[in-house]
């Protein structure tokens, strides 16, 4: 197997994963972690749609959403998603692929408590994916949330983070005359250890 160098060096793609989030996070104009995630129903029919990863951890990537949602639902029916993020500034992507858990401890309530009150308030308003008669409906929602909670709302039940731990991921930098570099690291299980292979373009 050939010496990886340069920005694909190193034996950790959670580590590499984070080096090529802080470059983008420097020159990234809107949302560098900004990622495609994608889910399949109970019919084996595809979604996709963009989500905010908010932690590379050792292990895993976590995002944020109410547990009711379609993306939610169909991830923990399926024990599995996949999701892509692209720099177009950078020209560089990674996939991932693999198992997913819910992270409603301490994680999920410090990030929701990071987060602006309206936007606490709008999460607890809000049945995401469900039927909206009017705008109005969810503003009267927000408005009732707002009264009784005011700024000190809590992170509700159904809300919290999806983690990701991948099996698959793949490494990707825009090359000249589209002969571009691509490192897929596998392993069989989130505990097996890693087999990187450079893939044709």
């Amino acid at each position: 197997m050939e010496k990886r160098t340069g920005i694909f060096e190193g034996n950790d793609p959670f580590a590499l994963a984070r080096d090529w989030m802080s470059a983008a996070e420097a020159g990234e104009m809107n949302d560098p972690n900004a990622m495609a995630l994608s889910t399949v129903d109970s019919h084996g029919m595809p979604n996709a749609r963009i989500v905010l990863l908010k932690s590379i951890e050792d292990e895993g990537f976590v995002f944020y959403t109410n547990y009711e949602s379609k993306k939610a639902q169909e991830a923990f029916e399926a024990g599995s998603a996949a999701f892509v993020i692209h720099w177009k500034s950078l020209r560089r992507q990674i996939r991932c692929r693999g198992f997913v858990e819910r992270e409603d401890g301490p994680l999920a309530d410090e990030y929701f408590m990071s987060r602006s009150p309206l936007s606490r308030i709008g999460a607890v308003a809000s049945l995401q994916s469900q039927p909206l008669e009017s705008r109005q409906v969810l503003m009267d929602r927000v408005e009732d949330v707002r009264a009784e909670q005011g700024a000190s709302v809590t992170r509700p039940s159904f809300w919290g983070g999806i983690r990701i731990t991948p099996v698959e991921m793949e490494f990707w930098a825009d090359g000249e005359a589209r002969l571009h570099d691509r490192f897929r690291w596998t392993r069989p299980t989130p505990k097996a250890a890693w087999v990187v292979q450079r893939l044709y373009p």
